[in-house]
């Protein structure tokens, strides 16, 4: 039996529930260095990755990933995988809502059992404070686990006069050539975030941001160090090992 669909009423009461619930989770951000190890490299040993899967079958099908790596290796050292039926649709500036109990469901059961490589800091596989509110999903897990996290953007939102064509432009400009990054500020003057290339030349970026407990500089550091390939490892990871699971997971259910 279908369940009924959400009247434009109720509708409206979510996203205004979800925009009070921004703005109470955006008070406890914290956008500086805020952890007990010395960044880069000293004391910083487990980084964690997070991403979601969607059945091609089924888009309300999904498939939470956290995988955890050994810093100084790139080897990764755990996983999880959380097969889950989403119910919140996609709201454009809400992704949260959808995805974010997900994986903060995962990383809440590696922090009961006590794992001893429980990450000492995240990735997500999306945007931080480069968002239309200023607080996007990787904010809104950083700021519920607590953790120092940083946002790993493959698309732009249209946020203070940036979109990904001006972007594009920016970084084909020949005074940006042979940067590795560019910092993106916004008409406003507000440093949101950073365009940066895998490769020489290259104009198809990732977008860094801050996600909470850590400051631009830092995560920009920290990603550089992380990128064997386009997207940091945590994040191509994540990727590979929840599409990965996700399909095997249907192609057995079809068998049965």
């Amino acid at each position: 039996m279908e369940k009924p669909s959400q009247s434009p009423q109720d509708s409206s009461q979510d996203h205004q529930n979800w925009i009070t619930a921004q703005d109470t989770l955006r008070e406890k951000l914290i956008t500086e260095d805020s952890f007990p190890w010395k960044a880069p490299s000293t004391g910083l040993r487990y980084v964690g990755g997070v991403d979601i899967s969607f059945s091609k079958d089924d888009p309300s099908r999904a498939c939470g990933t956290l995988v955890v790596l050994d810093f100084h290796t790139l080897q990764v050292v755990y996983e999880d995988f959380s097969l889950v039926t989403l119910e919140v649709p996609y709201v454009p500036g809400f992704l949260a809502f959808r995805e974010a109990p997900v994986l903060l469901d995962i990383l809440e059961k590696m922090k009961r059992s006590d794992n001893p490589f429980y990450p000492q800091l995240i990735m997500v596989d999306g945007n931080g404070i480069l968002h239309p509110r200023g607080f996007g999903l990787a904010c809104h897990i950083g700021v519920m686990a607590n953790l120092p996290t940083i946002g790993i953007g493959k698309n732009l939102h249209h946020v203070d006069g940036l979109d990904q064509s001006t972007v594009r432009k920016l970084l084909g400009a020949k005074e940006n050539s042979s940067k590795d990054f560019i910092t993106l500020v916004g008409c406003s003057g507000h440093i949101w975030g950073a365009a940066m290339r895998a490769t020489q030349g290259s104009i198809k970026p990732i977008f860094i941001s801050i996600g909470h407990r850590i400051s631009l500089q830092t995560a920009i550091t920290i990603v550089q160090m992380t990128c064997k390939y386009r997207v940091p490892e945590l994040i191509r990871q994540a990727d590979i090992r929840s599409r990965d699971y996700i399909r095997k997971f249907e192609m057995n259910a079809k068998v049965k």
